[in-house]
């Protein structure tokens, strides 16, 4: 945000006013600042508030600050804690690291689609269920496994209702199947994998009517029935849905006359979800919440059919061998403060890759680090103006850690002990009674000897000055009589781009002086390689010489060609060479010849005579540098 969006109003005339309108806004509060301007020309940047005579301590200008609790330790998530100091239109980032321990506990649920179609599946699980929990002791000793089934909701058109058909789906082909059910909870998680074994054999199909499932409304319950399934709380939770077919959505319950939407609670009554024929499907974003809330992470297990229909609702695909690779946070809010703030993530993940805007990394070994970037800004304070914290989570998707980040609104102004700010909360109507007292008060807002008000370049607002903001630069002053632009320009710059236009004087930066801030203070462009000042025949004048006899030139006065006697100059041992004052441009050729004859005729053939006996040996290499 431009320096200038603090003063281009007239409207700012109270210090949280200023403070509101961007992080690069500042507020005066120094008593005598700019001799009873009008208070808005108290908010500006700080570096302008600065040169306009306001005290770096009698600013009110709160800066972005980030503080990270270390005390606080964790085995997988750091930091666990950071509190954020935040103005309106400010942001700050901090890194969060997450690491996925090598023997970290794990708790790994079943939850199979028991349906007609999945005949082959089933009795390939039994196969290699065992083998696969067994697989899963190489990534964690303590490892241990549930299970629980599904098929659809028990209600028509989902499944047949006849009498005969609802205790035995498959009647029709001789088989005996078992009824159709929402979910039943069947295992507990449990370190006994042969008792897992026990369960699968165990494990009959049942049937429907339609081709998708009711897997949703089944993970739903498996993910909120803590206590029931056995989750443990220091434990990494992995959901391992095995299907072949879609899921039904929520609306989709509406075919069987079901309306009520899904509370997101747990209904278990002896391990059987008893309101799965009462309430809808839940939603994706239902699903989606209860995942996070719960620290668990699902896993499809689908063939390539039904693949499109749950990697496109924002769930997550992977193979058993891979359950640990994907690596991604989620950030949450109360939504009361959504508006105000926005929050961005951006991903470095172990192999080096950067992925802005990204919040996940795949690929990840156990024992390797993922470093997630967490910008968060703030548009605006709250209505009510209560500088309350406002609490976010960074919750890695799957662990039971996560990072507390409490937000530090500044909205309001410290203004010194005696807490006066100086402001002006009615400049926008004083309330006057009749015209007299309009009159009375324009001439206030008059210089004495003036008869404009203002200067012409404000106007008169309850007898203060309120000064016009131009788009040269800023006007100031009781009268508006100051500005910050009317100093003399150097190579089209104010001040020569050395220093500031304060009070129609340009104060110079360090190091410079002058009007218009064009001449060094340092004298060193003036002396030659032996340190003397213009060798010693002139003045250091703004950083060139001048020289105090017109027979000398040079930049350093150190050129005098008419300063010694013909001989000393010319008559010289063989070999000798004359210089030729050098020329920068080719198009000087002419005056360059017409210099050597004239050279020629006063400083050589002159003095022929004085010279005759060594003449003969007198060489001479004139040296041209164009």
């Amino acid at each position: 945000m431009s320096e200038d969006h603090c003063a281009s109003s007239a409207l700012v005339s109270t210090c949280p006013e200023c403070l509101s309108r961007g992080p690069a806004c500042a507020w005066c509060y120094q008593e005598d600042f700019l001799d009873g301007a009008h208070a808005s020309q108290r908010c500006d940047s700080a570096a302008n508030l600065l040169r306009k005579g306001c005290s770096e301590n009698m600013m009110a200008n709160p800066q972005v600050r980030v503080e990270v609790n270390a005390t606080l330790s964790s085995s997988q998530v750091a930091p666990r804690d950071v509190s954020l100091h935040l103005r309106p239109g400010a942001e700050s980032s901090f890194v969060v690291e997450v690491q996925q321990l090598e023997r970290y506990p794990v708790d790994l649920y079943y939850l199979v689609d028991v349906s007609a179609s999945m005949q082959d599946n089933l009795d390939r699980l039994k196969s290699v269920g065992v083998a696969l929990s067994h697989s899963m002791r190489e990534y964690s000793s303590d490892f241990r496994v549930g299970f629980g089934s599904f098929v659809d909701k028990p209600v028509s058109p989902y499944i047949n209702v006849h009498p005969s058909k609802i205790q035995n789906p498959c009647s029709d082909y001789e088989v005996q199947c078992r009824p159709a059910h929402g979910f039943i909870h069947v295992l507990r998680v449990t370190e006994n994998v042969t008792e897992l074994t026990r369960v699968i054999d165990q494990q009959r199909i049942s049937g429907n009517m339609d081709t998708p499932e009711g897997t949703f409304d089944a993970m739903l319950q498996a993910v909120v029935c803590q206590k029931d399934i056995g989750w443990r709380p220091e434990a990494k939770h992995l959901l391992l849905v095995m299907t072949d077919q879609p899921s039904h959505l929520a609306l989709d319950s509406k075919l069987a006359g079901i309306v009520v939407p899904h509370d997101g609670k747990c209904h278990l009554e002896g391990n059987t979800y008893v309101q799965t024929a009462n309430m809808e499907h839940p939603t994706i974003g239902q699903l989606a919440e209860k995942l996070l809330e719960n620290n668990i992470y699902s896993i499809f297990a689908v063939d390539q059919l039904s693949h499109w229909s749950y990697t496109h609702t924002h769930t997550h695909t992977h193979t058993l061998t891979h359950i640990y690779l994907p690596f991604r946070v989620c950030v949450t809010m109360d939504s009361a403060h959504v508006q105000r703030f926005w929050v961005n993530v951006a991903t470095v993940c172990p192999d080096g890759s950067s992925r802005a805007g990204s919040s996940r990394c795949s690929n990840v070994q156990p024992g390797q680090t993922v470093f997630f970037n967490v910008t968060v800004g703030m548009t605006s304070c709250p209505a009510d103006d209560v500088d309350e914290d406002v609490l976010l989570t960074v919750q890695p998707v799957g662990f039971n850690e996560s990072v507390a980040v409490r937000v530090k609104q500044t909205c309001g102004c410290d203004c010194g002990l005696a807490g006066r700010c100086h402001d002006n909360g009615e400049s926008g109507s004083c309330g006057a009674a009749d015209e007299e007292a309009r009159l009375a008060g324009h001439r206030q807002c008059q210089a004495e000897g003036s008869g404009t008000v203002c200067s012409g370049r404000g106007s008169c607002v309850c007898g203060m000055c309120v000064c016009h903001h131009g788009n040269l630069g800023a006007v100031y002053g009781k009268f508006c009589e100051l500005d910050d632009f009317s100093c003399p320009y150097q190579d089209g710059l104010l001040c020569g781009g050395r220093g500031q236009c304060v009070l129609g004087e340009c104060r110079c930066q360090t190091g410079w002086t002058g009007e218009s801030c064009g001449c060094p203070i340092s004298a060193e462009t003036c002396r030659s390689n032996d340190g003397i000042l213009c060798s010693g025949h002139g003045r250091c004048v703004c950083g060139s010489c001048v020289c105090d006899e017109p027979q000398r030139s040079g930049r350093l006065c150190d050129k005098c060609p008419t300063c010694y006697s013909s001989c000393q100059t010319h008559c010289t041992d063989t070999n000798k060479s004359v210089s030729v004052i050098r020329k920068k441009s080719v198009s000087n050729i002419d005056q360059i010849l017409i210099y050597l004859k004239v050279f020629f005729f006063i400083f050589i053939k002159q003095r022929h005579d004085v010279c005759r006996e060594r003449n003969s040996e007198l060489q001479y290499n004139i040296v041209l540098h164009l």
